[in-house]
């Protein structure tokens, strides 16, 4: 089901809001469970592909020149954070902040099917604005398991869940395996009970469970070992073998029984 252009940006800052409070003053070093990645390589991250959307929204010309000479270069983004591991860590929240403002400000006058280029292929706005949130809330999934906190899960996870159902062919073509035809049925329980579904009821391949599990596994958070989903028929079987929800080459995720 779409969602209003507001409501997704109101989202978006509420997500931000609960990253930035896991951000204490003694955070910043700490490994995550991306490896070679602290808390400060994550939200630098953030911060320099927000700031990279403002440009991608306010001058989409310069924006895909810039593209095309990152990609002639070899675009890197381990290269990314390492150039600014020496940022203190209240300047790095500092720019966050202002990135992440700017972002949404620049989103919040478009309408959300026109469309913004990106790294890959243009995207319509709301979409754009959605896998920001994906992005937030899953290397906010890495900054929490570096601090030690488990965070409340929110019903904001249908955005990412919707992120993880439309990159179910991405994740076959990025591990260079044919896109099924098959469709897959997805019934996931959000954490207010309300169930979330897409894909058609009779399909024969189905992935249930809760909102939260599924999220974490397309996002690499989690491996499927480790997650109390329930799937049948081997279309979803291998998708959830593979899942990824994020662009760039394929993700190592997680080995089974870090966080059983």
């Amino acid at each position: 089901m779409a969602v209003a252009m507001d409501r997704l940006l109101t989202d978006l800052r509420e997500e931000t809001g609960d990253l930035e409070r896991l951000l204490g003053p003694d955070a910043w070093d700490l490994p995550t469970p991306a490896e070679g990645w602290t808390v400060r390589d994550q939200v630098t991250h953030l911060a320099w592909f927000d700031e990279a959307a403002v440009r991608a929204v306010t001058d989409p010309g310069a924006f895909r020149e810039e593209v095309r000479r990152l990609v002639e270069e070899g675009f890197d983004t381990d290269r990314i954070v390492e150039e600014r591991r020496s940022m203190p860590g209240d300047e790095v929240l500092e720019w966050f902040r202002t990135a992440r403002g700017r972002m949404i400000e620049a989103l919040t006058v478009l309408d959300p099917k026109a469309r913004i280029p990106w790294y890959g292929p243009d995207m319509g706005a709301a979409s754009f604005a959605t896998a920001r949130l994906m992005e937030t809330w899953a290397h906010g999934q890495d900054v929490a398991d570096a601090v030690g906190v488990r965070r409340e899960p929110t019903d904001r996870l249908r955005h990412v869940a919707q992120i993880g159902v439309r990159t179910l062919s991405w994740s076959f073509v990025v591990h260079d395996r044919p896109v099924p035809q098959a469709p897959v049925r997805v019934e996931l329980t959000l954490p207010g009970g309300d169930v979330w579904t897409a894909g058609p009821e009779d399909a024969a391949d189905v992935v249930r469970g809760p909102a939260l599990d599924f999220c974490l596994l397309v996002t690499q958070r989690r491996n499927r070992a480790d997650v109390g989903l329930t799937v049948a028929g081997p279309v979803a079987k291998e998708w959830m073998d593979i899942a990824q929800a994020f662009a760039g080459p394929p993700g190592n995720g997680r080995p089974p029984g870090r966080f059983a």
